[in-house]
């Protein structure tokens, strides 16, 4: 009798081992969330530091308590923030790498303009590629036009495979491009392919979100931006089944020999979405101010609506998720339905 009871703890414990491992990925708007809530607080006050800081103080609050043993692959630029590359972070679990953006379009916050975002890339961990901080060139589609693009070819010549792609005319095709006197040329380009513009102060990973998802009549994001976004940017479209295609863009001397230091022997490659963020990955982003992607977060009387985005390939699901977030008990607004 003992040994069947053993034998059934046992075939129990293997049982459950075979179980796959619960995925938190809802969990993670919260994140965004908090992010989104406190940055927005800052908007048009001209002080892009401060609403990033309070930013990455919500977001390192929120991961505090998350149950990660998070290693932040990808943090923001300032080396004072609370959320510093290289750091851990959680409260102990999973094994995850984290790629940490609290206030994407800090200068659109602080202008008041138009598609700020609070954003957490998460991946398995050694699975998101740290490239060297330094600019990258890169091209970024939606599913329609995957594997009609070419980051090696003209972008007139691209712009006309997108088209293709759509059934459209290059005329019909709308091209994302920071504002950036780096851009002059490729601008021209864009001009003489006969694709729209639309130029852009800050948020290039919005705008690469942006032209994979329908309804925002974007179809192309291309320039010369960081390493960072271009990773953000790779693990947004591994989940929408985009493309985005990227390659370094040293400057320097100086930062050739980076690049060689963390291995990157040959700088003019070319590298892909999968190679940027393989392996499953989750992406949760918070609208701060409105946009074509995300509605930016309205205060009420005692209360806040925010309106996220929330996607995981291991779920296999993208989800828009509107929220509202009581700040008392006492509640003295009713729930309104969305749009009123």
């Amino acid at each position: 009798m003992s040994e069947t009871v053993e034998e059934t703890a046992v075939a129990a414990a293997e049982e459950r081992a075979s179980r796959p491992t619960p995925c938190f990925c809802e969990q993670y708007v919260r994140v965004t969330e908090g992010a989104a809530l406190t940055a927005a607080r800052w908007l048009g006050r001209a002080d892009q530091d401060a609403a990033e800081r309070d930013a990455a103080e919500a977001m390192r609050a929120a991961l505090d308590d998350f149950p990660i043993l998070g290693r932040i692959v990808i943090g923001p630029a300032d080396e004072d923030s609370p959320l510093r590359t290289g750091e851990d972070i959680g409260a102990g679990g999973e094994a995850v790498d984290l790629a940490l953006d609290p206030l994407e379009g800090r200068g659109v916050v602080a202008r008041g303009g138009n598609g700020a975002m609070a954003m957490i890339a998460v991946g398995e961990r050694g699975s998101l590629l740290n490239l060297p901080d330094m600019y990258v060139r890169k091209m970024a589609v939606g599913p329609r036009a995957r594997g009609s693009i070419d980051l090696l070819k003209p972008v007139g010549e691209n712009v006309h495979a997108i088209a293709e792609a759509f059934g459209r005319r290059p005329n019909d095709i709308t091209t994302i491009v920071l504002d950036r006197p780096r851009h002059h040329d490729l601008i021209e380009e864009i001009r003489a392919s006969g694709a729209r513009i639309k130029l852009i102060q800050d948020g290039t990973v919005t705008a690469s979100i942006s032209a994979a998802i329908r309804g925002t009549n974007d179809h192309l994001a291309v320039g010369i931006g960081g390493t960072r976004q271009a990773v953000m940017s790779a693990a947004a479209l591994r989940c929408l089944g985009g493309e985005l295609q990227a390659q370094l863009w040293p400057t320097s001397r100086q930062e050739i020999e980076q690049a060689r230091e963390a291995g990157i022997e040959d700088e003019t490659r070319v590298f892909t979405t999968e190679e940027l963020a393989p392996g499953e990955v989750i992406v949760a982003a918070t609208g701060v101010s409105n946009g074509d992607l995300l509605r930016g977060v309205r205060f009420l009387a005692d209360s806040a609506r925010t309106h996220s985005l929330m996607m995981c390939t291991r779920c296999n699901w993208v989800r828009f998720i509107d929220g509202i977030h009581f700040f008392a008990r006492d509640r003295r607004e009713e729930v309104r339905l969305l749009g009123y």
